[in-house]
């Protein structure tokens, strides 16, 4: 045993016998008491797809760990489906999911006084829940992604989750009948693993992997792969591995891995979620970071992931061609990303040596040919975002967008104009209130920009919100707007009717009115008071341009 074991806290001397009879009566003997007790913290649920298939991947886990030479001792904690609370007031919840499943795995690693901890992951919030758990609580600990799902076939075509939303859109115009809509929906989701594209989940299983907490290549084969139960495996051996000899989970999270993480968001066109979920790891960890990294890195980085929403393939697609080892590689080629330690043991470049191409892939794009010359993301400020807000621009133009603003208190409002035909080309589409404190709870708008789409004016219409995007959201989007509605931000000032002016490239966001004579105008909205813990999330969450994270540091405002 090279590590003081922090279980020691309940399982020695004789002050400690209660605890141990308890220990006794779950099945553990004097023998265990001598091993490090390794929690197996599991996301499983049967409500969503990303997450169903994980009950049965925790044994295999369980028996690495026990492999690894460690005490398996598993709990569960939830997860809320972003695919399923699309579009009503259940979205609410889904950001706040984040930080409950961080706070249950702290208090249950703490409470027990347990030595390291694997977490199975699976839809959107689970995974940057786990790093911020593990990075807030500084134990040995892995990551393990539950994997994608495969993509879902009609007419001899792939069709993903995307796809129903955008065929939502179609529907509310004539475009397609009930029967088309029917198929769609019956067709996109074929079984288990998280939503297929560069969205949200897939987004951040490959940062987590950059950032050095997942192992890389773990997270790569789908989620009913034959090869996943050898990856499960893997993981609880690394973690009993890692909970015996270390190091701790913020010796991988720094500046550094931040910075890679940050590239794969960039270079594979991923999910502006990950800007809040990468600030939310940095601050857990206590570790320096700026939203301006992602503008930073657009600037540079080409996309060289030919992948949904802005490109053709999905996760799956990916793993046949060499999964993230070989997108590491094409960033390594290209001198995005520096060497830095991962969990895996080895570092992130002996790691990337490991890719094998596949031949005549199309996936991953050469240096020479990039699916796009420049990042998907930008960070604008100026007058209506004076903190930053986020655009995503891939497969659209990265110039001037000037349009009427069409102003909406809440996104059912923008939905239902959108479904009436109202919103039309050149319209900058306002949703407020929507925001971390005000909503409560930073909804996604994946409903009505996936209906913008549907009516073929993706790119043709901008949508600003103090709210935020799926990862399957596409168009001239912009979310996080900082500071929110409720805050007080300029983005309560503005009506309908107002000139505006997003320009991507000097990464400004301006409205011609007079700002001064509107603030006299304007009386912000009451705040919106839900009851129990939407009511104690509006009173303690941070500014988006933060992560929008609950906890509490110093000078928080």
């Amino acid at each position: 045993m090279t590590r003081q074991k922090r279980s020691d806290a309940i399982t020695k001397g004789p002050s400690r016998a209660a605890a141990r009879a308890m220990l006794r009566a779950t099945g553990m003997s004097d023998e265990d008491f001598d091993k490090p007790m390794v929690a197996v913290i599991n996301t499983y649920s049967s409500v969503t797809p990303c997450n169903m298939h994980l009950r049965d991947l925790a044994a295999p886990v369980v028996e690495g760990v026990r492999e690894g030479g460690g005490v398996p001792v598993e709990f569960g904690t939830i997860v809320v489906s972003d695919g399923i609370t699309m579009g009503h007031e259940g979205m609410r919840a889904s950001l706040m999911s984040r930080e409950v499943i961080a706070d249950s795995i702290e208090l249950a690693v703490r409470g027990h006084a347990l030595d390291a901890a694997v977490i199975l992951v699976g839809c959107d919030k689970t995974l940057p829940a786990a790093a911020m758990a593990l990075s807030r609580m500084d134990i040995p600990g892995v990551i393990f992604y539950g994997g994608t799902i495969a993509p879902g076939c009609l007419n001899d075509k792939d069709v993903t989750i995307q796809d129903v939303f955008e065929a939502v859109g179609a529907h509310s115009q004539g475009q397609i009948g009930d029967s088309e809509l029917d198929a769609v929906e019956r067709h996109a989701c074929p079984g288990a693993g998280a939503c297929g594209g560069q969205f949200t989940a897939n987004t951040m299983a490959m940062a987590l992997a950059f950032l050095g907490l997942a192992p890389l290549g773990a997270g790569d084969p789908p989620a009913t792969d034959e090869a996943k139960a050898g990856e499960a495996h893997r993981c609880g051996m690394l973690a009993a591995k890692r909970a015996l000899e270390g190091p701790d989970s913020r010796h991988f999270v720094t500046e550094t891995s931040l910075r890679n993480a940050a590239v794969s968001v960039v270079a594979s066109g991923g999910s502006t979620n990950a800007v809040l979920h990468l600030a939310a790891i940095a601050t857990e960890a206590g570790v320096p970071f700026s939203i301006d990294i992602f503008d930073e890195l657009s600037r540079i980085a080409p996309v060289f992931a030919d992948m949904k929403p802005g490109g053709r393939y999905v996760a799956v697609d990916l793993y046949k061609a060499g999964g993230c080892r070989l997108f590491g590689k094409r960033l390594r080629e290209a001198g995005l990303i520096v060497d830095a330690p991962t969990v895996s043991g080895r570092t992130l470049f002996e790691e990337i040596d490991l890719a094998e191409e596949a031949p005549d892939q199309k996936v991953v794009r050469p240096l020479d040919n990039p699916l796009k010359k420049t990042g998907g993301l930008r960070v604008l400020y100026g007058q209506v975002a004076p903190e930053g807000a986020v655009l995503k621009t891939a497969g659209y133009s990265d110039g001037v967008f000037e349009g009427t603003a069409r102003v909406f208190e809440c996104e059912e409002d923008a939905f239902a104009a959108v479904g009436r035909g109202e919103i039309k080309e050149g319209h900058v589409v306002v949703i407020r209130y929507e925001g971390p404190k005000g909503g409560p709870g930073m909804r996604e708008m994946l409903a009505t920009t996936a209906a913008i789409a549907g009516q073929g004016l993706a790119g043709k219409v901008a949508l600003i919100t103090d709210g935020r995007f799926s990862g399957a959201s596409h168009g001239f989007v912009i979310g996080h707007v900082a500071p929110e509605a409720a805050l007080g931000g300029p983005i309560g000032l503005l009506k309908d009717g107002d000139r505006m002016r997003i320009d991507a490239e000097a990464r400004t966001i301006d409205a011609d009115i007079d700002w001064d004579a509107r603030a006299k105008e304007i009386t912000p909205r009451p705040p919106r008071y839900m009851g129990g813990a939407f009511d104690k999330y509006a009173a303690l969450v941070g500014s988006a341009s933060k992560g929008a994270t609950t906890t509490v540091t110093e000078g928080r405002s």
